[in-house]
């Protein structure tokens, strides 16, 4: 190591130690000025980076709403998410370059200004001060005369002590010197030498991120190449097609450009005509008009819902108009009003009568063929919903978690799309899945759908068993009961992402086909069982069934009260003048009187219900629902009832306010209790006795339920209206097997608190313990039945 300063120069304080250390001290002075500089750059350079990602970030996010802007183009959404993506990428790295650069630049160097060069001040500082004290010794020992023996030698004895201590702290402060010298070099080449690696790792990821990205920005340059060849040749298909048109002599037929007949999506015929309205000033206003699924409708604009004018063509005919002085009119006259319509040219109007016509006759035949199929869609063969018992013990057995779960009736196939050998599942919903279907789910929240993975993911013994009661067979029979109805076209396993995610949002989510409950039932409310409803009651149901079919149609008021009059008063039918009208009544009069409710006339016809359903005031409501199936242990009917949007915390007032979490406790089913869980039970949730299910479970002895509860989170310490807690009770009770539970679990949870553990496992015993009785009460539950056995047999 070179010396700056020399040790033996320092112990003579010559001249040469003096004009060195003033070098040393101007250099150390200056070279703070210049790290200090440094620092002061690197964190303007740090922040003004950091305001470069953000502004980044912004135009990031900028391309990504474009690209969602863009969901209906693939090309173009799939290009600038990759896009966004890699640039998302790159402010990462961005990120990790100004926190790599304030660690090498800005920490090392203040910390080597702060330490060091502090040391070297301090160390100067006393130097300085020894010096003058030896200045002022030497001075003093000078001065003495010597006669004055006594003088003499205190000037002595102070100049030697001064001398010594002067040589001592020199030698300390050429020592830090040296030091200071040696380690500046080693700190200013090594913060460097950091910051430049942190360089090249940036360079060297934002090259492999795009390189990664290249042969996509390749293919997608010959795909614009090929899209500009083919966008100029639509450009000249397009000018000739115009050229065409516009060369066309449509003056012999111009009745083909005003109306349009699209046979794929039902409709007959549309096309603009004026309407005269039910007003006092009986206005004409321009409409489009259409007839469809055996209805005449009209919007006023195209994103309108449709205004119906006919709701059953059965019950209409049309004829033309002469007697008012508007030409080219007709008129569609239904059993309860009339509506008069003007075309554009008496073409038009006989094409218009002709297609009303025709419907007519189409709606007979059609009506007759659906109401033959929908009786035999309304009776399917009857299977049940679980798997057979040999096919359970079957699964209990040794088999991986995939093998088990797959054994199930319909999960060999995704749930959603049917693609095979799925390797993911929803655990609150019991079904399995693909990886993208999956994605899907993940997507619509913990508190839709929990996702897991069948090959990836560990799997307690509760929670397998749960996967096996269920199965994709059972809550597609549940969640797809109406598909068929509605006419929704289930996605397969290769139709776009963005259907998928679709149906299953409205599978799901929305629950748009489970068969709805009856909606005119007196359906009990929380805590109220189904009871007769006497004749008041029945006639305030209806009443509100009928405000609410009315606020749901769309029919305008007046319209409603003259289909509600119709219905009631058979009169009317009878003094129609018009044969064509009398006739198609009478055909029909039967087919109505036994179908139309005031509810079931201004519903969609896929939600129908049969007449007899809405007098069955026993049909309970989907949180009693619930409540039952958990003590029956019936979780195709728990599932059913969560579908119809049951509350999984519903409290039933009549029996001490009991929750379904706490009924299937007492219906002892371990696998029943971890579905209202998975499905988000309370666990601690009380009764009106102040008993949770943890103390139920304690007082029934079921050692598998107290496992579980304990793993999620139960509150061991609540006590009920006797003071008692779950340990308490166990005591009492002389189960070893729950007092050694609730007894290591009290000492996980202060073991936790002492040692600031929040929100930890435990160590490795508890869980191991803990494991081995999830794996009894799932696996092997008579092995916890000790205690049960125990009391049958003193009794």
């Amino acid at each position: 190591m070179k010396v700056t300063v020399d040790f033996e120069e320092c112990l003579k304080d010559s001249p040469r130690f003096r004009a060195a250390l003033e070098e040393v001290e101007g250099d150390v002075t200056e070279l703070e000025l210049k790290l200090d500089k440094l620092v002061k750059l690197c964190i303007a350079m740090i922040d003004t980076g950091k305001a470069f990602c953000t502004a980044n970030k912004q135009f990031m996010n900028g391309i990504r709403d474009l690209a969602q802007y863009s969901c209906k183009d693939v090309l173009v959404e799939t290009s600038l998410t990759k896009f966004s993506d890699t640039l998302q990428e790159m402010i990462n790295y961005h990120n990790i370059l100004f926190d790599q650069t304030q660690r090498s630049i800005k920490a090392q160097l203040q910390t080597f200004v702060k330490e060091d060069i502090r040391k070297f001040k301090d160390a100067k500082k006393q130097f300085e001060k020894v010096s003058e004290e030896k200045e002022n010794a030497l001075v003093k020992n000078a001065q003495v005369q010597r006669n004055k023996q006594h003088e003499v030698e205190e000037a002595t004895n102070i100049l030697t002590a001064t001398r010594k201590c002067f040589r001592h702290i020199a030698l300390d402060y050429v020592l830090q010197i040296n030091v200071l010298q040696s380690k500046r070099r080693a700190e200013i080449l090594k913060s460097m030498l950091s910051f430049m690696y942190a360089h090249l790792a940036f360079f060297h990821q934002g090259y492999d991120l795009f390189s990664e990205l290249e042969p996509y920005m390749k293919d997608l340059g010959a795909q614009l190449d090929q899209l500009a060849v083919d966008a100029a040749k639509e450009k000249r298909d397009m000018e000739q097609k115009h050229s065409t048109i516009q060369q066309k002599d449509y003056s012999s037929d111009d009745t083909k450009l005003e109306y349009n007949v699209d046979a794929a999506n039902g409709i007959v015929m549309e096309g603009y005509l004026f309407k005269r309205a039910s007003n006092a000033f009986k206005t004409w206003n321009r409409r489009w008009f259409s007839i469809q699924n055996n209805q005449l409708v009209y919007q006023k604009k195209f994103k309108d819902n449709p205004t119906v004018v006919v709701e059953d063509l059965r019950l209409c005919t049309v004829k033309h108009c002469e007697d008012i002085e508007r030409r080219f009119c007709f008129e569609v006259v239904s059993p309860t009003k009339s509506c008069m319509l003007q075309a554009d040219s008496e073409k038009l109007r006989q094409a218009w009568i002709k297609a009303v016509q025709t419907s007519i006759a189409t709606a007979y035949r059609e009506k007759g063929d659906e109401s033959e199929k929908q009786e035999k869609k309304s009776s399917p063969s009857a299977g049940s919903l679980e798997p057979g018992s040999e096919t359970k013990e079957k699964l209990l057995k040794g088999e991986s978690a995939l093998q088990r779960v797959q054994c199930i009736p319909g999960n060999a196939a995704c749930c959603d799309c049917g693609l095979a050998d799925p390797r993911w599942a929803s655990i609150n919903l019991g079904i399995t899945l693909c990886i993208e279907c999956s994605g899907i789910h993940r997507s619509l929240g913990v508190h839709f759908s929990k996702v897991r993975s069948l090959t990836l993911d560990s799997w307690e013994p509760e929670l397998l068993k749960l996967m096996c009661e269920l199965g994709n067979d059972v809550i597609n029979r549940i969640y797809e009961a109406k598909l068929e109805k509605v006419g929704v076209k289930k996605p397969q396993h290769g139709s776009q992402r963005q259907e998928k995610e679709a149906y299953i949002r409205a599978k799901y989510v929305e629950r748009k086909f489970v068969e709805k409950q009856p909606a005119s039932v007196s359906l009990p409310e929380s805590g109220t069982k189904g009871l007769p409803q006497s004749k008041e009651e029945k006639r305030h149901t209806v009443a509100v069934s009928s405000d609410e079919a009315r606020r749901e149609s769309l029919f305008c008021p007046d319209e409603l009260d003259s289909l509600f009059s119709y219905f009631d008063t058979s009169s009317k039918l009878r003094s129609s003048n018009d044969s064509g009208i009398q006739q198609s009544v009478d055909d029909s009069r039967e087919h109505l009187a036994s179908t139309i409710s005031a509810n079931s006339l201004y519903e969609p016809e896929g939600d129908k219900q049969e007449p007899s359903v809405f007098c069955d005031s026993k049909q309970p409501s989907p949180g009693l629902q619930l409540y039952r199936a958990a003590f029956e242990k019936n979780l195709p009917d728990m599932a059913e009832a969560l579908a119809h949007g049951a509350e999984v915390n519903w409290v039933n007032l009549e029996e001490n306010k009991a929750t379904p979490l706490i009924q299937a406790v007492r219906g002892g089913s371990l696998v029943t209790c971890e579905f209202l869980l998975q499905n988000g039970a309370n666990v601690n949730i009380r009764d009106m006795k102040g008993r949770g299910p943890l103390h139920h479970a304690t007082v029934l002895g079921h050692t598998g339920q107290v496992c579980l509860f304990l793993k999620r989170g139960a509150n061991q310490h609540a006590t009920d209206e006797d003071g008692k807690d779950p340990l308490s009770i166990a005591v009492e009770a002389a189960n070893a097997d729950i007092v050694t539970l609730l007894r290591l679990a009290r000492m996980n949870e202060e073991m936790r608190e002492s040692e600031g553990l929040y929100g930890q496992p435990g160590d490795e015993i508890y869980q191991d313990i803990f494991r081995d009785f999830s794996q009894m009460a799932s696996n092997n539950p008579e092995k916890l039945n000790r205690f049960q056995q125990s009391d049958s047999q003193k009794s």
